[in-house]
């Protein structure tokens, strides 16, 4: 059950591989995400130190979450992989056009998760092709549902 997507990243990027990762999270964060406060359009992902970052995902604190808890909501996240995870996004990351984004939040065995996908950037040409190809297949599933009708 997905909680927050990150819609622009599949118009902006050719997505080549997908990893389920754990995120740190405050308590105040989780009650937030719950709510659906939370924004994936501008994050990426970052490796420093051998270590994974989510940044540029902000929470939105909720006004009732805590009284003794001040919300930082441009926190960095850090995601929880295995080491060998780590170094197989290392080495393609190194590689010319590869990033690291988030494509969404979900939730896993009660657990707020987040998909990292290693992805490269579309050019300009490569985004209209996408349009075009994205409004035919919408063109023909209308066209099939106007004939079911009939």
């Amino acid at each position: 059950m997905s909680i927050i997507k990150n819609k622009k990243a599949l118009h902006d990027y050719f997505i080549e591989e997908t990893i389920e990762a754990g995120l740190v999270l405050e308590g105040w964060e989780v009650k937030a995400i719950r709510e659906g406060k939370g924004q994936l359009r501008d994050s990426y992902v970052k490796i420093i130190n051998n270590e994974v970052w989510l940044l540029g995902f902000s929470v939105t604190p909720m006004i009732s979450a805590s009284s003794h808890v001040r919300p930082d909501s441009a926190r960095i996240k850090k995601l929880l992989l295995n080491r060998r995870e780590i170094d197989k996004m290392i080495g393609k990351v190194e590689q010319k056009g590869y990033s690291l984004i988030a494509l969404n939040l979900h939730y896993s065995k009660g657990r707020v998760k987040a998909d990292v996908a290693l992805a490269k950037g579309k050019k300009m040409h490569d985004k209209r092709a996408t349009e075009r190809e994205m409004d035919s297949k919408r063109e023909v599933a209308k066209a099939i549902k106007d004939f079911r009708r009939t």
